[in-house]
């Protein structure tokens, strides 16, 4: 199974951005989608995760500004961003998995800078 994430970039604060995560190589609707990020000397931390179903979780320091769903016919992830602060400058990874597998992918810098 392959995932490869795109979408990342630089952003003025305020601004917005949507992620993708495109899921190869497995059944795409057996996963549960998630996202995470990890700043320079930080732990990674949840964003946010998806069922199969449209179930959604997300991080205290996201919930009301980021939205994650999912096109299972496109074996895609996606997470859209907004009112993007500094703080959440990293590198975020668009992870697949179930209770038997996970897969990672090599994530995207999000930057965000005035």
């Amino acid at each position: 199974v392959h995932v490869v994430e795109s979408g990342g970039g630089l952003v003025q604060p305020g601004g917005s951005l949507r992620l993708n995560c495109e899921v190869s190589g497995g059944i795409f609707a057996n996963y549960i989608v998630g996202w995470y990020r990890q700043a320079p000397g930080e732990q990674r931390e949840l964003v946010a995760t998806i069922t199969s179903v449209g179930r959604t979780k997300y991080g205290d320091s996201v919930e009301g500004r980021f939205t994650v769903s999912r096109a299972n016919a496109r074996n895609r992830g996606y997470l859209q961003m907004n009112s993007l602060q500094p703080e959440d400058t990293a590198v975020y990874y668009c992870n697949a998995a179930n209770s038997r597998e996970s897969y990672w992918g090599q994530g995207t810098q999000v930057t965000v800078s005035s």
